[in-house]
């Protein structure tokens, strides 16, 4: 963590998953460095604040939760999430079967511990495929400003106008075999403006500052200047953007898998809604077929954003709980 603050002011928490480009939030150009303190202190100081706060801590847990469950369950599992006759056929949860059987008598247990599998790797290669993408053209277009900036931002501005969720549709309907890395893929390359919209704006703020002429003066190339001057100074905006896009992520997948245009060859959470949808388990009073995944997408998609709020309390002294 990096000794000067440069974080989002408060409530910056834009919507991500194609709900428009937040307001560019700049670092104020007078706000001194603190670079008197030194790091180790520093990062006392926001393990200290970081563990006294509830939101964070509650949501850092609940996402703990599911990815160990998801991580180690499927593993301790005889069978696979879509064998057929596991048990009887829309038998409800027992002692035997936690979360009871579909119409098939396929484990709806074990179709959830695979799906939350699924769900955080969408959240992981979409979220980062979307970070990568708009930090880079964030901190480019913020740094060298000009006619490149002009390009990226017209770019970003196109990317940004596009139906996303139309654009994704269209592509998975026209794919024959999808995967979790093909969908993940096209998330993240549809989800990266206003990203790149806020981290550009954080980065021309800093490139004004003195320790960045100094770096200049000094002849470092304009990559370093960006990632070992700049990128440090912004730590904690990068790591909140990147929580908010991991959660978009989830979001667009679990969309796209329900109106059935998720993996081919494999289950998710989403996937899980769309079969029981369309096998008629709200009619039949099946609750466990759809109950489950819904909550889970839920749970994981909320403690994000609420680890999100504690982490903006944690990185802005004005907002930290004394």
């Amino acid at each position: 963590m990096s000794t000067e603050q440069a974080g989002p002011p408060t409530g910056a928490g834009p919507a991500p998953g194609g709900g428009g480009a937040p307001p560019d939030a700049a670092v104020p150009a007078g706000a001194p460095l603190a670079a008197a303190a030194p790091a180790g202190r520093r990062g006392g100081e926001l393990a200290y604040f970081a563990l006294r706060n509830g939101k964070l801590v509650a949501g850092l847990v609940i996402v703990l939760f599911f990815l160990l469950v998801g991580l180690f369950a499927p593993m301790l599992l005889p069978h696979g999430p879509n064998e057929y006759d596991i048990g009887p056929q829309g038998a409800p949860p027992s002692a035997e079967l936690w979360l009871g059987t579909t119409r098939f008598g396929q484990d709806v247990y074990a179709q959830f511990v695979h799906g939350l599998r699924s769900t955080f790797l969408v959240g992981l290669l979409g979220g980062g495929v979307a970070f990568a993408v708009g930090m880079v053209v964030g901190f480019v277009a913020g740094y060298r400003g000009g006619w490149v900036d002009e390009v990226l931002n017209m770019i970003t501005n196109v990317v940004l106008v596009l139906p996303t969720l139309a654009v994704l549709i269209i592509v998975a309907a026209y794919l024959q075999a999808r995967g979790v890395a093909v969908q993940s893929l096209f998330i993240g390359l549809t989800s990266w403006p206003w990203a790149a919209r806020s981290i550009r704006a954080q980065t021309f703020s800093l490139s004004s500052r003195d320790f960045v002429d100094l770096a200049r003066l000094s002849g470092r190339s304009s990559w370093k200047i960006i990632f070992r001057d700049i990128a440090p100074n912004m730590s904690s905006y990068l790591f909140m953007t990147f929580i908010l896009l991991f959660g978009g992520a989830v979001l667009i997948a679990a969309g796209l898998d329900f109106i059935g245009l998720g993996p081919t060859d494999g289950t998710s959470l989403g996937l899980m809604m769309n079969q029981a949808v369309n096998w008629g388990a709200l009619q039949l009073g099946m609750w466990w077929w759809f109950v489950p995944p819904g909550l889970g997408i839920t749970a994981i998609v909320g403690a994000l954003y609420v680890m999100n709020v504690g982490l903006d309390e944690v990185f802005n002294p004005k907002l930290r709980e004394t």
